[in-house]
């Protein structure tokens, strides 16, 4: 049973997270209203904790499934190639190319990872991104990133 895909990503959270509060664990914590430095750290992996339990007992406790045909290795490393690819794209193109195009070429190299390409589900998400994360970080937080490109 623990040689389940689901009980193991469960094994995998709960170890990170004991990890994280043992990390921790001489942080100070605070309160809600005065918090330490250890607050946010601790709360996420109490959070994690719960998620790895979660999955962890859902895995444990499913039935036998029937096998999924699985797709052959080059398959597999496809999500996680243009993933990463677009991730490290976006965090070296932001501060000269800004905000939109960082975030388009985020959104269009990680849509290649996935099997089918859905052109207008993808322009859409990148448009809710740019929206929002303009919203939040530049409007709302003040940080200072560049929206557009200064050629």
């Amino acid at each position: 049973m623990l040689l389940r895909k689901d009980a193991l990503t469960g094994l995998m959270l709960v170890a990170f997270a004991g990890l994280g509060l043992w990390l921790s664990r001489d942080y100070a914590i605070g309160t809600a209203l005065r918090r330490g430095t250890g607050y946010m750290p601790r709360l996420l992996c109490w959070i994690l904790l719960g998620l790895g339990g979660l999955i962890l007992v859902q895995g444990l406790l499913a039935s036998e499934r029937q096998e999924e045909a699985q797709p052959d290795a080059a398959a597999s490393w496809r999500p996680v190639v243009f993933v990463t690819a677009g991730l490290v794209t976006f965090g070296l193109t932001l501060e000269r190319l800004g905000l939109v195009v960082s975030i388009a070429l985020l959104i269009g190299i990680g849509a290649v990872a996935a099997r089918g390409l859905r052109v207008v589900e993808t322009v859409l998400a990148a448009v809710v991104l740019i929206v929002l994360s303009w919203a939040i970080f530049i409007l709302g937080l003040g940080i200072t990133i560049p929206v557009w490109p200064e050629w």
